[in-house]
């Protein structure tokens, strides 16, 4: 059941974080977690944000790992990779930009922009489920895009 409910969220958030061709092993890997770790949830805390702990947990152990394996042997992408590279080398260069100046928000904006573009959510449920007034969260996501936005004018930039 847990995982019918959260499989679209999830599996969203982890494509919007790493390479869509390790997204459904990664997505594996965080219900593979949650199960084992079922146990420990102590309600003190939503299920959302235990939950969310877990994806960003085991994005991160992905990252670990994948740096790891590119040290050991250079790693390219090709049409083999399964990845699918947009059509415009610009399109590519600007999908990259955009993930980086991601990556190097802080995590509380990370969050709210993941939460309206890859699980989807309306302002309002955004702000319900971080606790926040709906201003409150309408002016973070302001401050978050902003912050991607400077990132990336700053990247074309150097």
């Amino acid at each position: 059941m847990l995982y019918n409910r959260y499989l679209p969220k999830v599996f969203n958030r982890v494509k919007s974080r790493v390479n869509p061709a390790d997204a459904e092993d990664v997505t594996q890997e965080i219900f593979g977690a949650v199960v084992r770790s079922l146990r420990s949830f102590d309600h003190r805390s939503r299920f959302n944000t235990w939950l969310y702990t877990i994806v960003n947990r085991q994005i991160a152990d992905h990252y670990r790992r994948y740096y790891r394996r590119s040290e050991d042997k250079a790693v390219s992408l090709d049409a083999d990779d399964g990845f699918d590279l947009p059509a415009e080398p610009q399109d590519l260069d600007r999908l990259v930009l955009v993930q980086q100046a991601l990556q190097d928000l802080p995590e509380h904006y990370q969050e709210v922009v993941l939460l309206r573009f890859a699980d989807g959510l309306s302002f309002a449920e955004i702000a319900a489920q971080r606790g926040q007034s709906l201003e409150a969260t309408k002016s973070l996501f302001r401050r978050a895009i902003q912050a991607i936005t400077d990132r990336m004018g700053d990247a074309t930039h150097d």
